[in-house]
């Protein structure tokens, strides 16, 4: 076993929560704050397991991360093989990494491997990098999910947005209230292994399809009817949402209280990173961000919205499931 994996023996003989997060070495500072607050809210009489997929993730970061663990919370980490579904992933981003997409990386494609990968595994949280707990993460887990493969908060972002709407409903063929998040998972992954859910992904992907949110718009799509709704405290988004009663929060898209001081419950994500080892490493990301800086960010989200409104003129959806 790696050092690097660690924490009351990994509690093999006893029923955990899993939870997986997927980063790089950028990821990491922020993932240290969510993974110090998961850890101080979990239930003392229960066990957790973080599990950390990772591409480049340093040695350092390795044991920041690492130091985080706790009595009844273990960490591991898992680093991505590059296999044939990689490589169809990979390729894919590299076509449009030159063109400022969000989501022109690999690593936001990692959660797609979690069923394959994790075959221990019955049931899993998947969670954000961008996301602070403020309730007990096994409450999350504890939902039943019947029929429904995962479960997963309607975006509130597209439902605000008449661009987005309309790119759900026609470009995809989602009904927009239906049409959900994928920062925070509840998954059945027997389903998904049953399903074949990452051969059904890679086999879209190579279509090439133009799309706003390649990762999430596939999830939406595969697993359309299939998808159980969560509360908004499960996936509450401050930037414009009431954040009474919530239990996780999603700083989601350029928002984000390492870049800006303004952000709606910012100080509970510093309040989160004392401790982790990176609050140093965040402070000189903020001070560092410029006002060109975050209008090149601005200019992203008006491209996505743009980019939306185009791609909602398409004749018949983008995606066919087979």
């Amino acid at each position: 076993m790696s050092i690097f994996n660690t924490g009351v023996s990994l509690f093999k003989k006893t029923k955990v929560v899993p939870v997986f997060l997927t980063i790089t070495d950028d990821y990491a500072k922020y993932a240290g704050a969510c993974i110090n607050s998961l850890m101080k809210h979990t239930n003392p009489e229960r066990n957790y397991r973080v599990i950390v997929m990772y591409d480049r993730l340093s040695l350092k970061n390795r044991i920041r991360l690492r130091n985080l663990v706790t009595r009844n919370c273990a960490i591991e980490f898992h680093k991505m093989k590059y296999n044939l579904y990689m490589q169809i992933i990979v390729r894919y981003c590299a076509k449009r990494s030159g063109s400022g997409d969000f989501f022109a990386r690999p690593v936001y494609y990692y959660r797609a491997f979690i069923a394959r990968m994790f075959l221990q595994y019955d049931k899993g949280i998947y969670i954000d990098s961008d996301t602070i707990l403020m309730g007990d993460i096994g409450e999350l887990f504890d939902i039943e999910l019947g029929e429904d493969v995962i479960a997963a908060r309607p975006d509130p972002k597209v439902a605000n947005v008449p661009e987005f709407v309309e790119y759900v409903e026609k470009a995809l063929g989602v009904p927009h209230r239906n049409y959900v998040n994928s920062g925070v998972l509840l998954m059945d992954l027997k389903k998904l292994r049953k399903l074949h859910y990452i051969t059904k992904m890679t086999d879209l992907i190579k279509e090439d399809a133009d799309l706003v949110a390649p990762d999430q718009d596939y999830l939406n799509v595969i697993l359309k009817g299939k998808i159980k709704h969560l509360g908004r405290e499960w996936n509450c988004q401050p930037e414009g949402e009431n954040v009474k009663g919530a239990k996780l929060l999603h700083f989601n898209l350029s928002k984000k209280p390492w870049y800006h001081d303004d952000v709606n419950q910012g100080e509970l994500f510093w309040e989160a990173a004392k401790g982790t080892g990176f609050t140093g490493d965040l402070m000189r990301e903020k001070e560092s961000y410029t006002p060109e800086m975050a209008e090149v960010s601005a200019g992203q989200i008006r491209a996505l919205i743009e980019k939306a409104a185009g791609l909602a003129q398409t004749p018949e959806p983008l995606l066919r499931t087979k």
